[in-house]
């Protein structure tokens, strides 16, 4: 199996590109487009745990728009073979100071493209600087 073939690590990289412009643009048809229209999908968030596509799609839609930007670090995005990849990064919010959130996805190629099936968002309170 070949890890980060760079055409793939490309088109993950575009892809995860996509999902950040959207999240913080509160862009909700691109969020859940890049998400897998399924049932077995999931993401547990920093106080959901959501269970399926209507389950995310319910969350998303219902979301303030108000205080999403962000700044990402420590991005790693790492491809194994052509159809499977993992995202990992860090993120700092302005309105949340001493806050360190992380978001890790398991990225798919599906015959519609590249999706998100499995994602988690959780924060450390009073994180240091830097981790």
């Amino acid at each position: 199996m070949e890890i980060d073939n760079p055409q793939v690590k490309a088109e993950v990289e575009e892809a995860f590109a996509r999902y950040e412009a959207a999240l913080v643009n509160n862009d909700v048809a691109t969020l859940e487009a890049l998400f897998n229209d399924d049932p077995r999908t999931i993401r547990f968030g920093g106080g959901e745990n959501l269970y399926g596509m209507d389950a995310i799609r319910a969350f998303r839609r219902a979301r303030s728009p108000v205080g999403l930007a962000r700044t990402l670090a420590q991005t790693v995005i790492t491809t194994y073979g052509q159809d499977f990849a993992v995202a990992s990064t860090l993120f700092y919010r302005d309105n949340a100071p001493g806050k360190v959130g992380r978001q890790q996805q398991t990225w798919v190629r599906l015959p519609e493209g590249w999706r998100v099936v499995a994602a988690q968002v959780s924060v450390i309170e009073d994180a240091p600087a830097g981790i």
